[in-house]
């Protein structure tokens, strides 16, 4: 086995660096393929804003064939470290046949990388950071992923594991049945809390995206510091970001919560389960994709809440609720069967408690791994 550096910016690279994966997934049919050339531009440090504060370098493994065999990606993302004061970095990225050796070499490569630049702990699987796709999947091997979340094949925790990274949080996904009653009291509560704080939950106006974008990033750093491992986006990365999801966005399931004077107070993000979409097209978007992407757009049968977040100023008003129930309405009004909420900190007592008041059943949970890198 050899383990090399691939070139950043050679398309050619990159693109064997993507669809390496293929060769793990072949017969899996859970699977979703990455459109390839989203991961092209989310890739390459001189397209994706993220890496004006951060570094890093991708692994590809190969036999002695030439074949890929694994990859992995490592970061050092310096907002992190300037925000938290940790000197943390990150993998992601990480595909591998199964073969603990193989999985060794390329782990062996990535904290080699992070130990010549003083690092004091890695942690993964991030896809660059808590900010983006991230976890390893370690129960609900029965569902196929949902938009913009993690899959993987279960030996991927045994190979982890047997390199010495211990937990260090697990992320919960709950699922919701549409069509399952709401308990009277949350509607009634709803009701009594509108009336009180004259809350006004409308829809995102696609036409004055620039706008409506201002008021996301003034609720987002805000509402999401506290969680752990958080890192602040700047605006040209909300505005990446916000370019990537603007083809995915329904209006009806994209609200903001704005106080009587029309003030931003909280957001509420969901999507439709476009992976139904991306299964079929098989990474790619020409010639046929597109059309597959229009047509199979129209047959989705559920979405995830990807996003619910309140300023410091308005909690405790019961805005989740307000948000929750609207998303569940327009979500009924477009035919979903269910959806689900995605992802939640495990020991975020407070949120797990409400969604499962709502009717939502744990049914999949993902870990963030770790390992000090100093002794």
């Amino acid at each position: 086995m050899a383990v090399e550096v691939v070139d950043p910016t050679s398309r050619k690279a990159l693109i064997e660096f993507i669809r390496m994966a293929w060769r793990v997934y072949r017969y899996d049919t859970r699977w979703v393929p990455p459109i390839v050339v989203d991961y092209l531009q989310f890739l390459r440090p001189d397209k994706n804003p993220f890496f004006k504060h951060a570094e890093g370098v991708y692994f590809l493994s190969r036999d002695a064939k030439g074949r890929p065999q694994g990859r992995i990606a490592v970061i050092i993302d310096h907002n992190y470290e300037e925000f938290h004061g940790e000197r943390m970095g990150a993998f992601g990225f990480f595909e591998v046949v199964k073969d603990y050796a193989v999985a060794q070499e390329l782990l062996d490569a990535a904290l080699e990388w992070l130990r010549e630049r003083e690092v004091e702990v890695v942690r993964g699987p991030l896809s660059f950071s808590m900010n983006h796709e991230c976890g390893l999947l370690i129960e609900g091997f029965n569902e196929s992923p949902l938009i913009m979340m993690p899959y993987n094949p279960q030996y991927y925790q045994e190979f982890l594991e047997r390199y010495g990274f211990v937990k260090a949080k697990d992320l919960h996904a709950y699922w919701i049945d549409a069509w399952k009653e709401v308990p009277p009291s949350a509607l009634r509560l709803a009701e009594r809390l509108q009336e009180r704080h004259g809350f006004r939950i409308r829809k995102v106006n696609v036409r004055r995206f620039n706008e409506e974008l201002e008021r996301f990033i003034a609720v987002y750093n805000e509402a999401w510091e506290d969680n752990w491992g958080f890192v602040p986006l700047d605006r040209d990365e909300m505005v990446y970001m916000a370019k990537r999801l603007r083809p995915l966005v329904v209006p009806d399931l994209a609200l903001i919560a704005e106080a009587p004077d029309e003030e931003p107070a909280a957001v509420c993000l969901s999507l439709p389960d476009y992976n139904q979409v991306f299964r079929r097209m098989g990474g790619s978007l020409f010639p046929l994709g597109i059309f597959k992407f229009y047509f199979y757009s129209r047959h989705i049968s559920q979405a995830r809440l990807m996003a619910l977040g309140v300023r410091r100023a308005f909690r405790n008003r019961g805005l989740e609720l307000l948000l929750s129930l609207h998303s569940l309405e327009a979500g009924r009004k477009r035919g979903y069967h269910g959806g689900e909420l995605s992802w939640t900190l495990e020991d975020n007592h407070a949120i797990n408690s409400f969604i499962e008041k709502l009717g939502g059943e744990l049914y999949k949970k993902y870990r963030i791994y770790e390992m000090g890198l100093l002794s």
